[in-house]
C-alpha cells in the first residue's frame, strides 16, 4: 500500500512539475509549432518623403510617438494596438514587420516561437525565404520574405 501511495505521489508531482515547466518555458520550439507560428507584434514600416509631414498626419489620426526620433530619421507611432514606423530615406517601399517575443509596446512576452523555428516551419511549407538566418545561432536575428504581390515581410526577433 505504501508503494502505491509513493508511486501515485510521484506521478502527481511529475505532472505538476511538467506542467509548470512547460507553462514557464520562454520559447516554443518547432515540435510544438503545428501550422500557425506566433509572429509577435505587428507593425507596418512606411517609407515617407517628409518625416515631419507624416508625423503630423498620423498624430491627427490619433497616433503618438512610441520610439525613434526626428534626428534619426524615423519614428515609431502607436494608436492602441496599432503600430506604424515612419522612415525617411532608409529604404524604398513599405515593409510588414513582425517581432517574435514582443508585444505591441515593445515589451518582452513570456512565451514565443523562436525565429529559427519559424524559418524551419516556413521552409517546410515550401515558402521561399529571401534573406535567411543562421539556424544554428541563438538570440536576436531576422529574416525577410516577399509575399506574392511583392510586399516585403521582415520577421525581426530582438532577443
Amino acid at each position: 500500500m505504501k508503494n502505491i501511495l509513493l508511486i501515485a505521489f510521484g506521478f502527481c508531482l511529475a505532472l505538476i512539475l511538467g506542467f509548470a515547466f512547460k507553462v514557464n518555458s520562454p520559447i516554443v520550439h518547432t515540435d510544438t509549432i503545428k501550422e500557425n507560428p506566433k509572429l509577435g507584434a505587428f507593425s507596418i514600416s512606411l517609407s515617407v518623403k517628409d518625416l515631419q509631414v507624416s508625423r503630423q498626419f498620423y498624430e491627427n489620426l490619433g497616433f503618438t510617438q512610441l520610439g525613434g526620433s526626428m534626428d534619426q530619421n524615423y519614428l515609431i507611432m502607436k494608436n492602441e494596438n496599432s503600430l506604424i514606423g515612419l522612415f525617411q530615406g532608409m529604404f524604398e517601399g513599405n515593409i510588414l514587420t513582425f517581432n517574435p517575443g514582443w508585444d505591441e509596446n515593445g515589451k518582452n512576452i513570456a512565451s514565443f516561437d523562436d525565429i529559427r523555428d519559424i524559418q524551419k516551419l516556413l521552409k517546410n511549407k515550401g515558402m521561399i525565404i529571401d534573406q535567411e538566418l543562421d539556424e544554428n545561432s541563438t538570440g536576436p536575428a531576422s529574416m525577410i520574405l516577399t509575399d506574392p504581390d511583392g510586399n516585403l515581410i521582415l520577421i525581426d526577433q530582438h532577443r
